[in-house]
């Protein structure tokens, strides 16, 4: 069922997806249906913040918004916990709007298409919303509840961190009184993560003049699709393809062969999510049809190959369109070509001495060539701050060659990992006792907040774990119902014992 958004009152929402009312835990998932009736894309949160106040309002805690958008609601320990520490639990209210690119679907004003697939809930051919949002229910439903025992609460709803962590980044010193942060931001229900890279955007943006396309050309339009796609920090590891990597590729091999002209570029959306999806609209003369077909046919071949395990539904295809009128100068799109090229995209060293960890890693994230001008979006990240600049001036680099603007922005430090910090002794110790298993300890390669948040709580001992999420930034996400119970069982254990940290 597709929700059409209103301005709901907190009590309203709660009951927005009848679906998930009957799963455990009952309230966190009434919680979470609640999120999902409302848009929250990252940089466009006023009614998610909104519903927060009114939420915190409800319960009658003392519920304040920042200078930025985050939303802190505190609430005292319950009898006989007075004396434990204060705990702050925190999680992000932003999340990823990507759909396909033939689902018909407005973020703006409909809810989330929720259904339930097994041991998974997932969305109709969007993203779902569990990163961030069953960690944002997971602490309304600690919030909201009248019989879990908890020492004193302050609960940290941080905005855009998806697209700049600007919250995160806004938050003053002085506006939390806990020294224990418990971030509900990790996407597998083994993992105990204390550290991350940090990140940097680059783009280049710029102008060129169109010519017209010669006479008797004819028009195609490239569509590369069936991509996987993914978190571009959490899933950069796998190897997967990248749409505006493929189709830069197959333009070479055009570009090699036959007299053409390019007319548009699109590919990609967010900079946090592998590009699963890319067209490209090229002319040539007709004589030479046989021949694009061929380079196309061949070039399908080889990323079959190339992608058969990580990409197996990848498809590129070429079909004739309307006739362009303009396109770019034949020397741009050379240069073009040659930049997008160039750019390194995915892993670009991994952590020596820790096995399985990327270092530093580019995402070639969007793509957009049109009515005279381009923009190329790249996200770098890295958890040694020097080289992520450094690959971050190795884009550069490519993009200055077209003569536009470049721009390097949004940079975050990483977390530096605390192994021997109390917490994190305390959850392993908790792991172990309830599962009968040693958790993993480690840092991953995505941005968290806990490095930024770091910067004016520098005493505060951070730990971010939460249930399975996968395919998290694409329309393929889905969270484990059973994993999300094993989570919420754990973090209960973790604030009963919090006095041990």
């Amino acid at each position: 069922m597709s929700l059409k958004f209103q301005v709901f009152p907190y009590f309203s929402a709660l009951f927005s997806n009848n679906m998930l009312n009957n799963i455990e835990p009952i309230a966190l998932w009434q919680h979470f249906a609640a999120l999902n009736a409302i848009p929250r894309a990252s940089k466009k949160e006023a009614q998610i913040i909104q519903f927060m106040l009114d939420f915190g309002a409800s319960l009658q805690l003392q519920t304040t918004k920042d200078a930025v958008g985050n939303v802190i609601i505190k609430k005292p320990a319950t009898p006989g916990m007075e004396n434990r520490p204060t705990l702050v639990l925190q999680s992000h209210l932003d999340m990823v709007h990507q759909k396909n690119a033939d689902t018909q679907f407005d973020f703006a004003t409909q809810g989330i298409d929720m259904f339930i697939d097994g041991d998974w809930v997932r969305a109709r051919d969007t993203t779902l919303g569990a990163d961030n949002g069953i960690g944002v229910a997971s602490i309304m439903a600690l919030l909201s509840s009248k019989d879990i025992p908890h020492p004193a609460l302050e609960a940290l709803f941080t905005i855009d961190e998806e697209t700049g962590m600007t919250g995160a980044m806004g938050l003053e010193a002085g506006m939390l009184n806990g020294n224990i942060l418990l971030n509900l931001d990790t996407e597998d229900d083994k993992e105990l993560c204390i550290g991350c890279a940090g990140g940097i955007d680059v783009s280049g943006l710029g102008t060129y003049r169109s010519e017209p396309v010669p006479s008797n050309w004819q028009s195609f339009v490239l569509t590369v699709n069936g991509l996987t796609g993914g978190h571009s920090g959490m899933d950069i590891h796998l190897g997967r393809a990248n749409a505006n990597k493929l189709m830069t590729r197959a333009l070479r091999e055009i570009q090699k062969s036959i007299p053409f002209k390019l007319v548009k570029f699109d590919g990609g959306s967010l900079r946090n999510a592998i590009p699963r999806e890319a067209i490209a609209i090229v002319c040539i003369p007709a004589e030479h049809l046989n021949i694009l077909n061929n380079l196309v046919h061949n070039l399908v071949r080889i990323y079959s190959v190339e992608y058969l395990l990580t990409d197996p539904q990848l498809m590129l295809n070429a079909a004739p369109t309307e006739a362009a009128s303009h396109c770019l100068p034949d020397a741009f799109t050379k240069t073009l070509i040659g930049a997008l090229y160039t750019i390194p995209n995915g892993i670009y060293r991994m952590t020596p001495g820790i096995d399985g960890l990327v270092q530093s890693s580019n995402n070639l994230a969007r793509v957009l060539v049109q009515t005279e001008t381009y923009e190329i979006h790249c996200l770098c990240r890295s958890s040694v701050d020097s080289e992520k600049l450094d690959l971050a001036e190795m884009i550069v680099s490519a993009l200055e060659f077209l003569n536009g603007e470049t721009q390097t922005k949004g940079a975050y430090p990483g977390w530096a990992p605390l192994p021997n910090s109390a917490i994190v002794k305390l959850m392993q110790y908790q792991y172990e006792e309830m599962f009968d298993e040693k958790p993993h300890v480690n840092a991953v390669h995505a941005g968290l907040e806990c490095g930024i948040l770091g910067i004016n709580y520098p005493q505060m001992q951070m730990i971010s774990f939460g249930p399975n999420i996968r395919g998290a930034h694409s329309p393929d996400e889905c969270v484990q119902i059973s994993s999300v119970q094993k989570f919420w069982k754990y973090l209960q254990a973790v604030i009963a014992n919090i006095q041990e940290a």
